[in-house]
Order: structure tokens, then sequence, then C-alpha cells
């Protein structure tokens, strides 16, 4: 009887210990909510929708990174993470991805959660959870990086979206501003390391979106003062959060569009690469079909197929990543289409 009490008293303790832990874990590593505010981050405010819009994508990254973190495994954070809202429940699956790498990197974890966590409905939001894992690499020693080149070869490059997204929300003045690159990333997951900056890119374009408050005008403003060479990377990845997270009305989406100029192609690649994303994971959304309309005159099922049956299905060679290659196929295809 003895033995048994103590036992019981034993797995109390543990179960304390483990409580506290995912507690602690809730806590490290991540911003708080407060950091999600337009007002925090000095961002343009559009208007009080707008603001409510941006701000509850943010709290819902940091209620799917939370979810993560606090759960006992990638099943029961999942189960968590399916009753978020379906208009925010791919940020979600990306604050999850964060909070599984940043999991992953510490003692004692196992290091399998991310796997754990696309090994069941985290696939369909595969594209959202690898750029989850960029914004780990952002807040990460490097030393504590994950390995990456584990990760699919043609999608791995979503990481460095992630962290350049990341870079732009958080660092504001440098990457935005002041229009940083580092040019000389230590990405070793390719032969392409020159690529780095494109895909860091696409990520700061998108978080420029979230920076100018969903103003069309602003954004594409901000874009212009960016040296020739990075502005098409930037507009693809406004176009995509355009399309995936909204906050514009069709009118305000034709603006872009014609700010743009010959940067259409790539708006459009982003938008298609929304529309997949959002297909997948079966999160369409009338803002959705809004963009698609106006980006790529067709539906977001339309616009997915493309993206999809541009996907290279195996090593491209050449001088240029498969990634880039995709890319460079939508965005033709909706050149030859005459859309753009």
């Amino acid at each position: 009887m003895g033995e048994e009490t103590n036992l019981s008293g034993i797995r109390g303790v543990r179960r304390q210990v483990a409580n506290a832990l995912r507690a602690l874990r809730r806590r490290i590593l991540t911003p708080g909510v407060s950091a999600t505010k337009l007002g925090t981050r000095g961002f343009n405010e559009k208007s009080p929708q707008a603001r409510e819009l941006l701000e509850t994508i943010g709290e819902s990254f940091l209620a799917g990174y939370a979810h993560v973190a606090g759960s006992r495994s990638a099943r029961e954070a999942e189960q968590r993470l399916e009753t978020i809202p379906t208009r925010f429940r791919g940020f979600a699956y990306e604050g999850a991805g964060m909070g599984s790498a940043v999991l992953d990197a510490l003692p004692f974890t196992g290091g399998r959660r991310t796997g754990d966590l696309l090994a069941g409905r985290g696939d369909d939001h595969l594209y959202m959870v690898y750029v989850g894992v960029g914004w780990a690499m952002a807040r990460l020693p490097r030393f504590l990086w994950p390995d990456v080149s584990a990760y699919d070869p043609l999608l791995r490059w979503l990481v460095l979206d992630g962290y350049g997204f990341h870079q732009a929300y958080f660092h504001t003045g440098r990457y935005v501003h002041a229009r940083f690159r580092d040019p000389d990333f230590p990405w070793t997951a390719d032969r392409f390391r020159w690529y780095a900056g494109h895909a860091i890119d696409q990520g700061v374009g998108r978080a420029m979106w979230f920076v100018g408050g969903t103003d069309v005008e602003l954004v594409a403003t901000m874009i212009d003062g960016f040296p020739e060479e990075r502005r098409a990377d930037l507009y693809a990845g406004a176009g995509l959060a355009a399309s995936y997270a909204g906050g514009a009305e069709e009118g305000e989406l034709l603006a872009f569009w014609e700010r743009a100029g010959r940067y259409r192609p790539q708006i459009a690649q982003g938008c298609a690469f929304a529309a997949e994303a959002r297909q997948r994971a079966g999160l369409v959304v009338p803002h959705t079909l809004l963009a698609t309309r106006v980006f790529c005159d067709m539906t977001p099922e339309q616009a997915a197929r493309i993206s999809e049956k541009a996907r290279p299905d195996g090593p491209v060679q050449g001088e240029v990543p498969a990634y880039e290659v995709w890319r460079r196929r939508i965005a033709d295809e909706f050149a030859s289409l005459g859309r753009c």
C-alpha cells in the first residue's frame, strides 16, 4: 500500500513538472499577443476592419504556437488547431510549424514534433508549416536551426520565406525601410545558395502587406522603393498575402494590379500559390475567390490547378533551383494567357 502511494506521488510530481514545462514552452521564444498589434509594431492602419483582420491573424498564429507548445503530442495539438475558424486556421498551422521546430530544437523533446505534425492533418498545411519553421529559425541561435536538408527539396525554400516574413515584421526599420539584404545568408541545404536572398525577399514582400496595413498604394510605394532587381520577389510575396490573408476590396486589388505593371505575372504567381495552399487545406474563403478573379481571371480551383501542373516532378537541370523554375512556369503561364 505504501509503495503504491509512493508511486502515485511520483507520478503526480512528474505530471506537475510536465505541465510546468509545457507552460514554460508556451512563453519562450515567441512574442506576446501585444506584439501583434498594429500600434505596437508601428504598422499603417488603413481602417478598423483591416486592423482587426491583421491582428486576428497574428493572434491565430500565436494560438497555433501555444497549442503545440502546450500539448503532449502532435495529435493533441492537431485537435486544438482544427477548432480555429476556417479563415484563420492556416495561420494557426503556421504558428504550429514554428512551435514544432522550437520543440525539436530543445533538449529532451525527442526532436520529432515537426515530423509528427506533418504526418497528420498538418500535411494539408505543409506550405504553412514550412513557413512557420522559418519563424523558428529567426528566433533560435544558429546552432539550433533545424536540418532543412531533410525537408522536401522543392518546398524547403518556404522556410526562408518564413524567415524573411519574420525579419520584416519584427525588424521593419531594417528590412523594409532600410531595405537590408544579407549578402551571405548561411543556407547550406542546396547548392543554390545565391537564391536564398530571393526566397527571403518573397517573405519580406508578404510581410509588407501587413506593414502597409493592406493599403495597396502604400504597399506598392514601399516595394517600388527597393532596387529593381528585388521587386519581382517582393510583388510576388505581397500578391500571395493579398490573396491568402485578404483585407482589400475589389477596387483596391485592381489598383494594386495596375501599380504592379511589369510585375503582374509575379502577382498572379503569388495568387496561384495562395489559392493552392487554401485549396489543399480545404480553407477557400470569399476573399480567395475575389483575389483569383482579379489577379488570375479564374476561380481558385483553376488557379490552384495551374500551380499544380507547373510543379516540377523531379530534379531540374540547370543553374536555377526547381522552386524558382516552378514559380517562373506559373508566371509564364499567366503571361501566355494574356492575363499579364
